[in-house]
């Protein structure tokens, strides 16, 4: 084999052993070819393990799970795989909950299955799992190999077993056919054909049937998996959801520390939390680590290090401190441990616009308010800390030790006005990066679901114009995070403004009427427009956009929402149900009027409900309650 020396990227000073052939052809003279692949996943699942030790005082043993824990198949069962290595896309979640797995051999099958090619099979592959087709096989003896997979062709070794079978290919044929179908090698798969066929026969099988099975191999085995490959892949991804399934909020809060660079990876965690019904807190000095935890509540915990402007000097000081000598009483408490040298007026004001100072008691605002001096409180107390620990100091070096006597006085907090609640929420995301104790666009949820067809990221300069022009009407609907005006080359005005619902943001740009609409879009408003993409003429490529209206979603939401009906089947709703149900209406106050219908198939007959008539406030934590309940389905008059 000739080598030749190439410089290793990472360390330039060493040179590393390469062949000089192609890796193509490496195969051909003898030497083994392996590929070596790094998975975030097991990093993820490593973090968690650690995790579970920390709360709950259980070492896992990754490697001697039990492969038929009812609590990971019911996981799978339900489709609830996001955050999960290899589920976790809408579709397989789909597919999932139709197949309804109980034993490994399913989900290999579903891991084989999923992608394009054999995705045509997963209908049938379930359908015959689940007894509503009858499995076929084309040749009786092709049981042995088919009957875990229902009869259906699914994996590679597959090819190879049932072409020694049928056709007497021996193994080095068998996996020749294999690579030159994987590979897509036509010319080969075309010269093995006749031998196929022919040793089929000598094998008394009819040769109608062995050109269907050929054509189906032909047609299948471009895009087939090894079976080997799927089941590793599908190990790693049962170990994600027995970990998901047995210890959810500390798996989710592995997946959110080593995705914590990734804003977009975060949300959609923190809605998947919600769904699970795990409390997500933000950061606070006793109970934050540097990443996310669990606390002893069962609640996850932002990590210090994710608040921008804190240095990790700042958040290891405050650990350090915190597990050597206990929690901070106050925030006196704090400046005065936590060594100045680390933690400076930034890092406070960080710690306190970010909520992580919220536990003592005391309004964010009054932190930064300044007094009539111009000093925030902030700027008080670093100082107080200054003075506290060089006192505490200079004590510690005098002749009598004697620290009680000096006498530092603490400064009081400023007075200030409230923050409304969109600026508490902006100021906490321009430190965190997403809303974390609320989002400013909660109570119009039901508003945002039901009303509008876009997304906001679908709009702008990378959207489907031609998409869009299919649509009657454009509605779409979120708060406004950035304007930016200014002028045409023929002088006319013009606004581009950057509109963010729940899913990411977009941008609109208004020219000819954007003098009509200035005066709606100003930043923080929560709006629902409705647009017109259109060709100016009918030969044109060019497709404009015209907003027809733009109103203020509260003034939608109260027009639209007049009364939500919960249509409740009793024979699927669960005890546990009933109690989330009355607890969910009992925590969203509002002005709503809610009617319970109850309905029985097996009684066949309606079941009056007796209960007061209640008024609730329509808000997301509702609507994503109820999205949760198969039992449970709301309308909206």
């Amino acid at each position: 084999m000739p080598v030749s020396t190439a410089d290793d990227p990472d360390f330039p000073e060493i040179k590393t052993a390469v062949t000089q052939y192609d890796g193509h052809v490496i195969e051909s003279t003898g030497l083994i070819k392996m590929d070596f692949l790094g998975l975030k996943t097991l990093s993820e699942q490593k973090e968690c393990c650690k995790l579970v030790k920390q709360t709950r005082g259980i070492d896992i043993d990754l490697d001697h799970i039990p492969i038929d824990d009812p609590a990971t198949y019911k996981l799978y069962q339900e489709g609830r795989t996001v955050g999960t290595f290899q589920f976790e896309s809408a579709g397989m979640q789909k597919y999932l909950r139709e197949l309804h797995p109980t034993v490994f051999e399913d989900l290999i099958a579903m891991n084989a299955l999923y992608r394009p090619g054999p995705m045509d099979y997963i209908p049938s592959f379930i359908a015959r799992k689940n007894g509503r087709e009858e499995i076929k096989y084309d040749i009786p003896c092709t049981e042995k190999y088919l009957k875990d997979t229902y009869g259906i062709t699914v994996y590679q070794e597959q090819v190879m077993l049932l072409s020694r079978q049928l056709a007497n290919f021996t193994r080095g044929e068998s996996d020749a056919l294999r690579k030159a179908m994987g590979k897509k090698k036509k010319d080969i798969v075309d010269k093995m054909k006749p031998k196929f066929i022919e040793g089929g026969v000598s094998n008394g099988h009819d040769p109608k049937i062995l050109e269907k099975i050929w054509a189906d191999w032909e047609k299948f085995a471009s895009y087939a998996f090894n079976k080997s490959h799927a089941a590793c892949y599908s190990w790693v991804a049962y170990q994600t959801a027995y970990l998901k399934a047995n210890y959810p909020a500390e798996f989710m809060a592995s997946l959110m520390t080593r995705r914590r660079s990734d804003i977009k990876e975060i949300t959609k965690l923190m809605d998947e939390c919600k769904v699970l019904g795990i409390p997500t807190k933000g950061p606070d000095v006793n109970e934050s680590m540097d990443g996310f935890t669990v606390n002893k509540k069962g609640e996850i915990r932002f990590g210090l290090s994710g608040i921008k402007g804190m240095s990790d000097a700042a958040v290891q000081a405050i650990i350090a401190e915190r597990e050597a000598n206990g929690p901070y009483s106050d925030i006196y408490s704090l400046v005065e441990r936590v060594p100045s040298s680390s933690m400076n007026k930034k890092a406070l004001e960080c710690l306190a616009i970010s909520g992580g100072l919220d536990g003592f008691g005391l309004p964010r605002e009054q932190y930064v308010t300044g007094n009539s001096g111009g000093y925030t409180f902030i700027d008080m107390l670093s100082r107080y800390g200054n003075q506290y620990q060089s006192a505490k100091a200079e004590a510690a070096n005098s002749l009598f030790g004697d620290f009680g006597s000096v006498e530092i006085t603490k400064p009081k907090p400023v007075q200030a006005e409230e923050w409304s609640a969109i600026e508490r929420l902006n100021r906490e995301r321009d430190l965190v990066g997403i809303y974390l104790s609320a989002h400013p666009l909660d109570e119009y949820a039901v508003v945002l679901k039901n009303l509008c067809n876009k997304k906001c990221m679908e709009l702008g300069k990378e959207a489907d114009k031609e998409e869009l022009a299919k649509l009657e009407v454009v509605t779409v609907g979120g708060i406004v995070t950035d304007l930016r005006e200014g002028f045409t080359k023929r002088g006319t005005p013009f606004g581009i403004v950057t509109l963010e619902d729940y899913e990411g943001a977009g941008e609109l740009a208004f020219f000819d009427d954007w003098a009509q609409w200035r005066g709606k879009f100003i930043k923080g408003s929560s709006l629902y427009i409705k647009m017109k993409f259109e060709k100016k003429f009918p030969t044109s490529s060019y497709i404009s956009s015209k907003v027809l209206d733009v109103e203020y979603l509260v003034d939608v939401r109260d027009k639209f929402i007049r009364k939500l009906t919960l249509l409740v089947n009793v024979d699927d709703l669960t005890e546990l149900d009933a109690t989330e149900l009355v607890n969910e209406i009992e925590k969203s106050p509002g002005q709503v009027e809610v009617d319970v219908l109850c309905h029985s198939v097996k009684l066949m007959r309606p079941v009056n409900l007796v209960s007061q008539t209640r008024r609730v406030g329509v808000s997301k934590s509702l609507i994503d309650f109820l999205d949760s309940k198969s039992a449970i389905e709301y309308r909206i008059n």
